[in-house]
C-alpha cells in the first residue's frame, strides 16, 4: 500500500473533525468558515472552531436569551445582541473555567488568541454586512508580558548532543532503548538545534525530502506553503549515519517514507519528540524547561548573533512577518545596538584628547 502523504492525511483529519465541530454550532457560522476557507489552514479553522464553540457555550450558560435555545438553533442576529462586556466577561471566564471536570486556564496568549478568532468571527458578518455592529472589534487585546526566551547555552547544546551520544545519566531501562535509537536521535536533535526548524515540520519529513547534493530539506511551513532549508556538515554526518540504519528497518504499512521512525516503525508524533527532547534536555539543564521550540530558539538565537541580520532569521525560521522575530530577539537587538555605541570612535584616543604637538 502506497503511503498517503503525511500532510494530506492531517488535512483530511483536521476536516473531519471541523465538520463535528460545525454541527454542534449555530447553522450560519458554516458560512465563515466557507469564507475563510482560501486564506486558511485546515489546523487553523479547526482552532477557530474549538475556541468559537467555546464562546457559544459561555453564552448558553450566562447569556438570559441564548439560554432558553438550544446552540444549534441560535440565530445570526444573536451577534448584534451581544455586548462588548459580554465578550469581556468571556474573556475573564476564560482565565479559568472547568471542561470534563479538569480545571482549564488561559493566560494573556491564550485570551489573545480567543479574541482574535472572535474578531475574525464578527468581522466576516461585518463586512458582508450581514450584522450591524462588530462588537468584538471594540474589545482590546489582553496585554500579553514578553517572556525572556529560553535557550540553551552553545556548552548546554555540545553538552546534550554528546550525551545524546553517549547516553550518559540514563537510566538503566532508558539505555535499552537507546542502542536502538542513538542514531535516530542524534539526527533528530542535530537537525533541529542545526535548522531551527518546527517540530511539526521535522516528524512531517519524508526520505525524499532530504538533498544531500544542495544540503537542504523540504518542509511544509505553517500555512502549507514548501520551503527549502539548507543543513551544515554536522546535521549532514548525523542524517547520512542514521539513514544508513533506517535502510535496515522495515517501515508499518503506511509510513514506508517517513524520515523519523518510532520504536514502533511508525512515523514520530510531535509528542514523542516532545518526550525525547525532555529525556536528554533534563540531564542538561534543571532551571530550563526546554521544549522543541526552545531549540528552535536556540537556533535563532546564535544565527542572530552570527549575522545581525533580522530578516534573515525571520526568513529561516519562516516568520511571515519580521515584526514577530523582532518582538522575540529585542533583547538581543538591544544588546547589539549598546555595543554599536562603543563600535565608532570619534577621536583616536579615548579619554582627553591630547595637547597640540606644537603647544
Amino acid at each position: 500500500m502506497k503511503e498517503e502523504n503525511y500532510h494530506d492525511e492531517q488535512n483530511k483529519n483536521n476536516i473531519l473533525k471541523l465538520r463535528k465541530v460545525l454541527d454542534t454550532l449555530p447553522p450560519f457560522c458554516r458560512d465563515f468558515f466557507r469564507g475563510i476557507e482560501p486564506y486558511t489552514s485546515t489546523r487553523t479553522r479547526l482552532a477557530y472552531a474549538y475556541d468559537i464553540r467555546l464562546f457559544f457555550e459561555f453564552l448558553h450558560e450566562t447569556n438570559s436569551y441564548c439560554k432558553k435555545r438550544e446552540i444549534t438553533e441560535l440565530p445570526l442576529s444573536v451577534l448584534d445582541m451581544v455586548q462588548r462586556t459580554d465578550i469581556e466577561e468571556y474573556l475573564d471566564y476564560m482565565s479559568l473555567y472547568q471542561k470534563d471536570g479538569k480545571d482549564i486556564t488561559n493566560e494573556e496568549r491564550g485570551k489573545a488568541r480567543k479574541l482574535a478568532a472572535l474578531r475574525s468571527f464578527y468581522n466576516y458578518y461585518f463586512q458582508s454586512e450581514r450584522i450591524q455592529k462588530n462588537t468584538a472589534a471594540l474589545v482590546p487585546l489582553p496585554k500579553r508580558h514578553e517572556k525572556e526566551i529560553i535557550r540553551l547555552e552553545p556548552n548546554e547544546v555540545a553538552i546534550l548532543l554528546d550525551q545524546v551520544e553517549d547516553g550518559t545519566k540514563l537510566t538503566k531501562k532508558e539505555l535499552e532503548y537507546h542502542k536502538k535509537t542513538k542514531l535516530r536521535d542524534v539526527a533528530l536533535l542535530t537537525l533541529l538545534l542545526g535548522t531551527g526548524i518546527r517540530v511539526s515540520e521535522c516528524v512531517g519529513l519524508d526520505i525524499n525530502d532530504v538533498d544531500f547534493d544542495n544540503g537542504g530539506i523540504k518542509i511544509r511551513r505553517k500555512g502549507g506553503y514548501e520551503a527549502i532549508v539548507y543543513f551544515g556538515d554536522e546535521v549532514e554526518t548525523a542524517l547520512l549515519d542514521y539513514l544508513e540504519q533506517r535502510e535496515h528497518i522495515i517501515p508499518a504499512e503506511g509510513h514506508e517514507n517517513a524520515l523519523f521512525l518510532s520504536l514502533q516503525n511508525r512515523r514520530m508524533a510531535v509528542r514523542s519528540v516532545e518526550n525525547l527532547v525532555k529525556k536528554y534536555a533534563s540531564r542538561v539543564t534543571t532551571l530550563k524547561k526546554i521544549t522543541p521550540h526552545k531549540l528552535r530558539s536556540t537556533y535563532g538565537t546564535e544565527l542572530y548573533k552570527e549575522t545581525g541580520d533580522i530578516y534573515l532569521v525571520a526568513d529561516v525560521l519562516g516568520h511571515k512577518d519580521v515584526n514577530t522575530t523582532r518582538k522575540h530577539y529585542a533583547a538581543l537587538e538591544e544588546q547589539r545596538r549598546k555595543q554599536a555605541a562603543n563600535a565608532f570612535h570619534l577621536r583616536e584616543h579615548s579619554g582627553r584628547h591630547s595637547e597640540h604637538p606644537d603647544s
